[in-house]
């Protein structure tokens, strides 16, 4: 067969670019032949698949959720509940005209959450939901603060004479400083005493007290160490404080921790409403709620804690039902969520997640220790959080942000950081075990761990000053780390 030879038009016609059709491979795409954008909003439409395929592949430079052994949210739900969220991702949470049945929901949630705190049955509880547990301690904040305000204006305190107060220890989380920050309120920060009391001291804080104080933040679950404070002793020392104060002064829990953890595991230790001197409580759905961020729950003991200047009622959304949260419109995922495994587990279902974790956190401290290098500041027991440091070593060159870089190359997320005020130059390490990690897991990181020290036993022999600032904070998360110069 004779073949013409193609002329120069005809070349060009063929190398010519031709349109993308439904052949097309989408790796062989014009769109993948490009940079996504950055600064600009790129021109044209693409098709779908190939948008889903390249911000996929832009997922995959973050770190894998599994392995993030700091982080406190959940990195895992049932394929049920996923698609419980996806069906209520479009649901307004704050339109309770138009989505009753979420509105509905979120009550069931707030009745349940207050019976597991022992709610008195004799007061009026009120509640909601929130974006976090940050939301939800700034609404107990604030509602301190504005009942604080309108009882000294009745008891004729100059209420702008100074700032009013709020006190908790040095293990706070972010969110009280940025409370304080926002609402204009100062902050008394007391330092935990030592490494052998990583807790808010009872007598301290009330000497900390005047006229002018809103309230005591004590934490069941501090961010740093997993670590309680005694709030049956706290109780006391308030209660003794307010025969002879002037005004008087309620405590509010931080129980992001343990809020969901305590009522299945240990219900019988006492930090709750049933304490006179606890007026408000606030938790994360998304830790051991077992629900993915971000969800909160705040609760006051009766209405009288909530004054009624935080409460909105909107027209415009069709109903005139109470709202009182600080965000707005949110989808009712996290809510339908955070029901969903309250009829999935039940009391029974949780108690044995949460035991399962207590027993893989217990697992690991017992292989830290093995090592014979650490020294384990929370086991485990109280909380499935496990809380360690080196030992002293005159001998050894490297420190836990060296172990910390290192399980890097293993794939592992695991915080290495400073103590805060009064125990700044101890530098600790910290795993939350969370319900989808198991014996096997953790025994892989043991693994990984005792590599790692191998290894930096053989090749780190000079030591280096560790300068804390911001950036030595190794796979450290959400916005916990407060460490000044």
């Amino acid at each position: 067969m004779l073949h013409r030879r193609k002329s120069g038009e005809e070349k060009e016609k063929e190398y010519m670019f031709t349109p993308d059709s439904s052949t097309t491979p989408l790796f062989g795409s014009s769109e993948s032949d490009h940079i996504l954008p950055r600064e600009t909003i790129n021109d044209n439409a693409i098709n779908p698949n190939i948008a889903y395929q390249l911000i996929s592949d832009e997922m995959m430079h973050d770190g894998n959720p599994r392995y993030n052994l700091c982080t406190f949210v959940q990195t895992y739900m049932e394929p049920e509940a996923k698609q419980v969220m996806v069906d209520a991702i479009a649901t307004n949470a704050i339109d309770k005209a138009e989505y009753p049945q979420t509105t509905e929901v979120e009550k069931r949630c707030v009745s349940i959450i207050s019976d597991l705190w022992n709610a008195p049955k004799d007061e009026e509880y009120m509640g909601t939901s929130t974006v976090g547990s940050s939301e939800a301690c700034m609404l107990g904040g604030m509602a301190m603060k504005f009942r604080w305000r309108k009882r000294a204006q009745a008891l004729g305190i100059d209420i702008n004479a100074k700032k009013p107060n709020l006190i908790v220890s040095s293990g706070f989380q972010v969110v009280w400083e940025k409370f304080c920050v926002y609402w204009d309120v100062e902050l008394r920060e007391l330092p935990m005493k030592s490494l052998e009391e990583l807790y808010l001291d009872p007598k301290a804080a009330v000497a900390a007290c005047d006229e002018y104080t809103i309230g005591i933040v004590p934490i069941m679950g501090i961010t740093y160490t997993g670590t309680f404070d005694d709030i049956v002793a706290l109780d006391k020392a308030v209660e003794e404080y307010n025969k002879t104060a002037k005004i008087s002064v309620p405590i509010h829990v931080d129980a992001a921790s343990g809020g969901l953890y305590l009522p299945f595991v240990n219900p019988e230790l006492v930090w709750d409403f049933r304490l006179k001197n606890v007026i408000s409580i606030s938790t994360s759905g998304h830790k051991f709620g077992l629900v993915y961020p971000g969800l909160g729950w705040v609760m006051w003991r009766d209405k009288q804690y909530l004054p009624e200047e935080l409460l909105f009622k909107v027209a415009y959304l069709g109903a005139f039902e109470p709202t009182f949260q600080i965000n707005f419109s949110r989808p009712g995922s996290q809510i339908w969520a955070q029901y969903y495994n309250f009829v999935r587990w039940g009391r029974e279902g949780y108690k044995a997640v949460h035991e399962k974790s207590r027993d893989v956190g217990l697992f690991l401290t017992k292989g830290l220790e093995k090592l014979e290098i650490f020294k384990i500041l929370n086991s485990g027991e109280n909380i499935p959080i496990v809380c360690w440091m080196l030992k002293a070593d005159e001998k050894r060159a490297w420190t836990e942000y060296d172990l910390a870089d290192r399980l890097r190359y293993y794939g592992w997320q695991l915080p290495a950081y400073p103590l805060p005020k009064n125990l700044e130059d101890v530098s600790i390490m910290r795993v939350v075990v969370r319900a989808d990690q198991s014996m096997e897991q953790i025994s892989l990181l043991l693994k990984d761990m005792k590599d790692s020290i191998d290894y930096l036993n053989e090749h780190v022999t000079v030591k280096k000053d560790v300068q804390k600032t911001e950036d030595t904070v190794v796979g450290y998360s959400h916005n916990e780390k407060r460490y000044k110069k």
